[in-house]
């Protein structure tokens, strides 16, 4: 999960010394992926080889896709190649929720997709339970939760839209529960707390490193061939196949010969030049603090465990980790311009300081609690702020991008549409106008900076007025363009 929603009642401004000594020695690496079990690197293509079904990308879409080709046919030969290695990107580095929605929530859905929310919001359901299957079948160790998750209102005028939410959710069979703010901090401790709505049996916690890691593993024991450090930089017809030229450690070359093709980069400069301008890469950023002690953990209660967000334009989202641990991220998504990506742009004390700040805010109970690790990334966003799909080239080639900060759960769902798509079939998914249709696409620079950067500060603007947006998002609003979530 990622974030773009702000805490009203968290001020952006000068930063109090408590939150700087916090970050004193925060390490600059994302705290998933900062631990002993990471598994070892395979090694990279080298040569020419060919194979049945090349995967680009080792991430969620990437690794659901090699391993639902091979449950749905063990004979298919998979390759997966990855530029890095698996899970190293935002699928390794992101909050942890794992939520049924696959429109980035109910109400976004029921706005772009009236029709077939409700068959949307099914499978969702069935992808959620697929997901929890699989990890029980593979044995993945990924603290895999189902504790749901918990909306704050931190301003008066939220409250509203929390419970047009219950009213909306319960409508389609959802089991959530409209709290006051007594009720809500019985739950989790919070002065900033005025109410909030849990949403009990469309999310999962979990430890989104070990995820990757453990589907990573079930892939290569259900036979797909994985190469890490393998980059792929163009892609043309073969006869009635494709060709990939790769490079591998050293910049050696190779070549994959392949019948059908998954694209699964998301965020990342894509190797299809139409996904330019349906995907821009949004840098997100969060802070792991250290494990709280058992009278921290008293102080602020958290018993269920929850993940929690509030409900405010630039919102932030944050959980308690397997051991003890507050994840506290969002606020801040920055776009660069030109959709520039660098690894310098991972850390920006900025955006750390203010998190910092908003987190002391959020829990003054937990003063003198340290930071162990800060980091930041991309991920892809799209106008309509959920995944879309298509084919290319004759349609030996599908892909799924756009997923905006909700991919831990609906890449799954993403992998059985491109493998479905990859077939030519007529099926329940390839008929769904999710499926079929589009995002508008983003404008050619400057405009595009431009439009999002009048975008962000807009949504910072309502946060300051009650809510009330101003011409700007309600014109994005009547267009059907994303950016209100």
């Amino acid at each position: 999960m990622t974030g773009s929603r702000t805490g009203s009642g968290r001020p952006h401004g000068a930063v109090p010394r408590a939150g700087r000594d916090a970050l004193a020695d925060a390490a600059p690496v994302p705290y998933w992926l900062d631990r002993p079990e990471r598994p070892d690197a395979l090694p990279p293509l080298v040569g020419s080889t060919s194979t049945d079904l090349l995967v680009v990308g080792g991430g969620y879409s990437g690794l659901w896709a090699a391993l639902l080709a091979k449950q749905q046919n063990p004979g298919r030969d998979v390759l997966l190649v990855e530029a890095g290695t698996c899970g190293w990107a935002a699928s390794g580095r992101n909050g942890g929720f794992c939520a049924a929605s696959l429109t980035h929530g109910l109400a976004h859905g029921s706005a772009r997709f009236p029709g077939e929310i409700a068959e949307l919001e099914r499978l969702g359901r069935e992808n959620l339970d697929a997901i929890a299957a699989t990890v029980e079948a593979y044995g993945i160790d990924c603290d895999f939760e189902r504790t749901g998750e918990l909306s704050v209102a931190v301003e008066p005028y939220q409250l509203a839209g929390l419970a047009e939410d219950a009213e909306l959710a319960r409508r389609y069979g959802h089991d959530v529960t409209l709290l006051d703010a007594d009720e809500v901090r019985a739950e989790v401790d919070s002065p900033t707390y005025l109410g909030g709505l849990w949403d009990r049996d469309r999310v999962a916690m979990l430890d989104p490193a070990r995820l990757a890691w453990g589907l990573r593993r079930a892939a290569l024991e259900s036979g797909v061939r994985i190469h890490e450090h393998t980059r792929v930089t163009g892609l043309a017809r073969d006869g009635a196949a494709l060709r990939a030229r790769t490079v591998g450690a050293g910049d050696v070359p190779g070549v994959v010969r392949a019948g059908r093709v998954v694209l699964a980069t998301n965020a990342f400069p894509p190797l299809l030049r139409r996904l330019r301008s349906w995907i821009v890469p949004v840098y997100d950023y969060a802070l792991m603090t250290e494990p709280l002690t058992p009278a921290q953990r008293d102080a602020i209660g958290w018993r269920n465990r929850q993940g929690l967000a509030d409900t405010a334009n630039q919102f932030h989202y944050y959980r308690i980790t397997a051991d003890g641990r507050i994840l506290f991220g969002g606020y801040d998504a920055v776009y660069h311009y030109g959709n520039r990506v660098a690894p310098e742009l991972a850390q920006r004390q900025a955006t750390f300081a203010a998190l910092a700040s908003h987190f002391f805010t959020t829990f003054p109970q937990l003063h003198g609690v340290r930071f162990s690790h800060r980091w930041g990334g991309i991920i892809d966003t799209c106008t309509r702020f959920c995944a879309f799909f298509g084919t290319a080239y004759d349609g030996r080639l599908a892909y799924a991008a756009g997923y905006t900060g909700l991919g831990v759960g609906a890449t799954r769902f993403g992998a059985r549409v491109m493998l479905d798509l990859l077939d030519g079939a007529d099926t329940p998914l390839t008929r769904l106008d999710l499926v079929r249709s589009k995002p508008l696409p983003f404008p050619p620079e400057p405009a595009r900076a431009v439009g999002i950067g009048l975008t962000r500060s807009s949504l910072a603007r309502a946060d300051a007025r009650q809510g009330r947006r101003n011409l700007w998002l309600r014109t994005l609003d009547r267009l059907g363009v994303g950016f209100d979530s």
